[in-house]
């Protein structure tokens, strides 16, 4: 018996009755922006951030990223300084460094108004609201859950669950695009099918 994850993608797609996304790394590419605004943010504990290590970790949430960094680097930081300096300087250089992620947008258009669709991210409402905005991508979808709604950052499966649930779905008829471990493990955890966008190519 073929592994769900060997379907083909189509018929996926067409079996699932919603489609759940997380944001950064799967709709959009915010990497260079965010890396550039951690960096921003870390500046101030006197350490430095390498963008390699970060990119290993970005699938982290906030709070996550910050513990991580103490941990590295031996420091204490000043967390709410350090997310008020990175929030600002990602959203001041948003429309510069933030691009569609066009094999995954492509399917989140492609089935806007025909099935259910939700957002569903680790990242902080403000920054996944504008940024989606900052694209256009914000009106395709019929929820956007984020980590201040639940509290909860991936892998726990709570943000996941709960974009099936404002869906009015069952989390098992969902299809759910994900690009980091932490987001496929959410997903697996809570039930969902779930697609690895690194996977995808490019349509």
């Amino acid at each position: 018996m073929k592994h769900p994850l060997d379907t083909p993608l189509e018929t996926r797609l067409l079996a699932a009755e919603g489609l759940i996304f997380d944001c950064d790394g799967t709709l959009i590419d915010s990497l260079p922006a965010y890396a550039s605004a951690w960096r921003a943010g870390f500046a101030a504990s006197g350490k430095g951030m390498d963008s390699a290590w970060h990119t290993a970790r970005c699938g982290l949430c906030e709070t996550q990223l910050m513990t991580h960094f103490e941990q590295s680097h031996q420091v204490t930081l000043d967390r709410p300084r350090v997310v008020a300096t990175m929030r600002q300087h990602y959203l001041a250089n948003l429309s510069r460094h933030v691009r569609e992620i066009t094999q995954v947008t492509a399917i989140a258009r492609r089935f806007a108004g025909v099935k259910p669709m939700a957002v569903a991210s680790s990242g902080s409402r403000e920054i996944v609201l504008n940024s989606l905005a900052a694209l256009g991508l914000a009106e395709l979808f019929d929820a956007i859950v984020t980590i201040d709604d639940v509290g909860k950052a991936k892998p726990d499966p709570a943000i996941p669950l709960e974009a099936a649930r404002r869906l009015g779905l069952p989390p098992a008829r969902c299809l759910v695009f994900e690009d980091s471990e932490q987001g496929l493990e959410a997903a697996q955890r809570g039930g969902l099918p779930v697609v690895d966008v690194r996977r995808l190519s490019a349509p």
